[in-house]
């Protein structure tokens, strides 16, 4: 039987793109062949985000363009997944009579069967039911020819910070088994995957549930452990349960890359109070201190929050002073949207849109200084860079990350790809950064692509001087 080809565009973070993969995953086992235009689908499927006003608007744009498409090919199912399709339900299919399917985050797996139904019937069809432990969990995308992957630790979220809706549209927290995240990690080595990326809504309470002595350092011992893998990152952590046994892992585990995605949100004890984020910045700030006293170096990451119900320029400036005190390496900001069915939706004090817009700018433009400083301060150095693929400035160049999490653009042959090979550091810009492959004695340090063994790269970043 011929394959139907369906066509998938994702929308949001690293969890929604894994989701996709899985989707992805799940159809090809049942016919179904991944195509990249829209025009030739006989399914396209959007997997959505809510934590955001921006990437929501995109989706109803989206499904308002998609009406004309569904006219000229009325054979043609149109589905929604996602955090989206798992807060509004049935009232997608009412807003939009040319939709098809909503199917919410932990119903995935039934996507091959609620496809099914559709064609048979030719009726609509809603499916946001959670369950204790989502099947999807379990599902493995295992995609040759990948040098990086991520991997599912835990689904849902029990924090309920104030302007987020994370516990309603993903469920309560729970972890997934060790053994099956190890045996997952073993199957992507096997196909000559080198970096896993750990992905939970908040990864440093990882283990609850699971029984006594299982705990987030532990699983990074334990992966740290796994024959070919050579990094190992995470994402995202929630500074309260950030703890010493975590800290010290950046020393002692060998693959554990020096980066860690720690967000803040807001720097005014006052706001983090009305946001429910249950630590202090003084508390945030010796957790700083902690990691870089531990690991010398280590890239340090976060997300923010601007004009957050309430928020007086005071406590705008204390975000500032944070942010000049930690000197992040890169922050992901944010305008505070209000996101229907959370607390903060229904917070006095709203802050003005031109006043959240003009905060906005003045931060951006601290930190843009700030991280092309860092940037710059690579220059001259050595990084072990593991290659990922062509280059998106230049086609005709490679690029790859340091362990630090910087993209490096650079001049190689594409065999390298796979390979972790050492690059000076020429240039720093603004989001990336230039180099050249480092050659001793005319041979370039490093491994030659998917397949080799390398050596630990840990604390190897030198300085050059010639």
């Amino acid at each position: 039987m011929k394959p139907r080809r369906v066509y998938l565009e994702t929308f949001g973070c690293q969890m929604n793109e894994h989701d996709s993969e899985k989707i992805l995953e799940i159809l090809n086992a049942q016919n179904y062949q991944s195509t990249e235009n829209i025009h030739e689908a006989d399914v396209i499927l959007l997997n959505t985000c809510t934590v955001r006003e921006k990437p929501e608007h995109k989706v109803y744009s989206t499904l308002g363009r998609l009406r004309n498409l569904k006219e000229k090919k009325r054979e043609m199912i149109i589905g929604v997944g996602g955090c989206l399709a798992q807060q509004e339900g049935q009232r997608l299919l009412e807003r939009f009579p040319h939709l098809d399917l909503v199917f919410g985050t932990h119903n995935l797996h039934l996507v091959p069967d609620l496809l099914a139904d559709i064609r048979g019937t030719g009726t609509q069809r809603c499916e946001t039911h959670f369950y204790d432990r989502a099947p999807s969990m379990e599902v493995i995308p295992l995609v040759r020819g990948k040098v990086r992957s991520f991997v599912t630790i835990m689904q849902g979220c029990d924090n309920f910070c104030s302007y987020c809706i994370v516990p309603l549209v993903r469920g309560p927290e729970r972890s997934r088994p060790m053994e099956k995240i190890l045996d997952e990690v073993k199957a992507l080595a096997r196909r000559a995957v080198k970096e896993v990326i750990l992905l939970g809504q908040n990864v440093n309470s990882y283990g609850k549930g699971l029984g006594r002595g299982v705990s987030f350092p532990d699983l990074l011992r334990n992966v740290n452990e796994i024959e070919g893998i050579e990094r190992i990152r995470f994402t995202t952590s929630h500074p309260k349960d950030l703890s010493r046994d975590l800290i010290t892992s950046f020393r002692d585990l060998s693959k554990l890359c020096e980066h860690i995605h720690l967000p803040f949100q807001s720097g005014s004890n006052r706001i983090l109070q009305r946001m429910n984020r249950l630590y202090t910045r003084e508390e945030y700030l010796d957790k700083v201190d902690q990691l870089r006293e531990i690991c010398p170096g280590i890239a340090v990451t976060a997300d923010v929050l601007v004009g957050f119900p309430g928020e007086s320029q005071r406590d705008f400036d204390d975000t500032i002073d944070l942010i000049q005190r930690v000197q992040f390496d890169n922050l992901f900001s944010f305008r505070y949207s209000q996101r229907k069915g959370s607390v903060a939706a229904d917070l006095p004090s709203q802050v003005l849109h031109e006043v959240k817009r003009e905060r906005l700018k003045i931060l951006q433009d601290i930190q843009r200084k700030i991280t092309r400083k860092k940037n710059r301060e690579t220059e001259g150095k050595l990084e072990w860079v593991l290659v990922e693929g062509r280059s998106q400035k230049d086609p005709t160049e490679i690029m790859g990350r340091t362990r630090s999490n910087r993209i490096v653009n650079f001049p190689g042959d594409l065999g390298l790809i796979g390979g972790t090979v050492l690059v000076r550091i020429e240039k720093g810009f603004a989001n990336s950064l230039r180099g050249a492959l480092w050659q001793d004695d005319g041979k370039p340090q490093g491994n030659k692509g998917l397949g080799f063994e390398t050596e630990s790269a840990k604390g190897l970043t030198t300085s050059i001087h010639r």
